[in-house]
């Protein structure tokens, strides 16, 4: 559909058509340039991939790419749907409204279909590693499909995820340690070991508090499922936590977490002086 060339990367955009989801899928690849080891290039997935421009995440991309920060890396910037609400989610357990529905049909194209095209279009065998991130619902759904999936992702960011997604309405019996979807599925599986996850709120992400502990919602299910997490095995190494006092529920928000995020999963250190 067209490319843009920067000076350390070049962004495609692509039409691919999942039959799962009897649709067209808009990517955008963001593509390092002049990399002598692809077997040694790490992939990221990112869902919301719309949103991605708004950033602008090219420019960020490459700016950390080009001045050594980060490692290089081959980003993939997947478009939503219509039908985002349920395609996006939980693919075990749709919500109290049924609410991702179509989240293990979404699962099957990230995993038979898009990955698959990126290992055959550009000529990489394989993979250091595999990460998925999201924004929002997009965030939940990135960690969802990371959790479930730990021979394909070993990586999770999530910013601002809906991890109050929920089997019971408020009012229907509703039951915090049982019912937020998330957190129940970290409880029911076994410790795995190389798996990390990046999680950032703003406080400024909703104003929400049901259980009226002063803490909103946004930062409440963050947290706890944090302590799920370490509590399951994982260490401080593994899970990285961080709120943005300012911060909203929106594209620039996330975009002032963006960098951190990719520091964290494949910065580069520099190279310790020999002491002599």
């Amino acid at each position: 559909m067209g490319s843009t060339e920067l000076s350390a990367i070049i962004v495609e955009q692509k039409l691919i058509y999942a039959t799962v989801l009897r649709r067209y899928v808009t990517v955008d690849f963001y593509l390092p340039k002049n990399v002598p080891r692809p077997s040694e290039l790490s992939l990221l997935l990112i869902n919301d991939g719309q949103d991605l421009p708004r950033m602008p995440f090219d420019t960020l991309l490459n700016g950390l790419i080009e001045s050594g920060q980060i490692a290089p890396l081959v980003c993939v910037g997947v478009h939503a749907g219509k039908k985002r609400m349920s395609e996006y989610g939980t693919a075990r357990y749709p919500d109290f409204l049924d609410r991702g529905s179509l989240a293990e049909a979404y699962t099957r194209f990230i995993i038979d279909k898009l990955i698959p095209h990126i290992h055959v279009e550009y000529g990489i065998e394989s993979f250091r590693q595999k990460a998925f991130a999201g924004f929002s619902l997009g965030g939940l759904s990135a960690l969802d499909i990371t959790w479930n999936h730990p021979s394909v992702f070993s990586v999770a960011g999530v910013f601002s995820g809906s991890l109050w997604w929920r089997l019971r309405d408020l009012n229907d019996g509703y039951d915090e340690e049982t019912d937020r979807i998330m957190h129940r599925q970290v409880r029911e599986r076994k410790f795995i070991a190389g798996q990390r996850f990046y999680f950032t709120t703003g406080s400024l992400d909703e104003t929400s508090d049901r259980n009226g502990n002063g803490i909103i919602d946004s930062i409440d299910d963050t947290t706890d499922l944090v302590t799920a997490l370490k509590e399951k095995g994982y260490k401080e190494k593994d899970v990285f936590y961080t709120n943005f006092e300012d911060g909203r529920h929106d594209v620039a928000t996330w975009a002032r977490a963006m960098p951190a995020f990719l520091l964290w999963g494949w910065g580069v250190r520099p190279k310790q002086r020999l002491l002599i």
